[in-house]
């Protein structure tokens, strides 16, 4: 299982992004089914389509949004599954500085060990339960 950070996901949809080309080789290997499924949780896939909107435009925002949702590699995580866990998360990991949609991508991947997150967020860095793709 490796769970999907928004910096990740935009970086893939993004051609301008400086991680694009990483976040292209991350993607051949979860479609390759290396890490197993995919998490996508409801509180990154706000921050992806909300981003991709900003920087991009509507249509990139709702085309992206719609591949991610369909993906069979992608399975989508309700914000309501891992509310309290997450909150807990947040609560706990003071010094790492954490958004409370990041506390939960950490809450979802210490689940199984190693704890994969494809990330290029540094905050992720160092935290214990968690390794960082790529």
């Amino acid at each position: 299982m490796i769970v999907l950070d928004s910096s990740y996901l935009v970086a893939l949809h993004n051609e301008g992004d400086v991680h694009h080309e990483a976040a292209l080789e991350v993607r051949d290997r979860i479609v390759a089914g290396e890490w197993g499924v995919a998490l996508l949780l409801e509180y990154v896939f706000l921050e992806v389509v909300t981003v991709l909107r900003m920087r991009l435009n509507l249509d990139v925002a709702l085309g992206v949004g719609e591949t991610l949702l369909r993906a069979r590699e992608v399975e989508f995580v309700p914000s309501s599954a891992g509310f309290m866990k997450a909150l807990e998360t947040f609560r706990m990991e003071r010094d790492a500085d954490l958004s409370f949609a990041d506390a939960a991508i950490v809450s979802a991947a210490r689940r199984e060990s190693p704890g994969y997150v494809a990330t290029f967020d540094s905050d992720f860095s160092g935290l214990l339960g968690v390794t960082v793709v790529p």
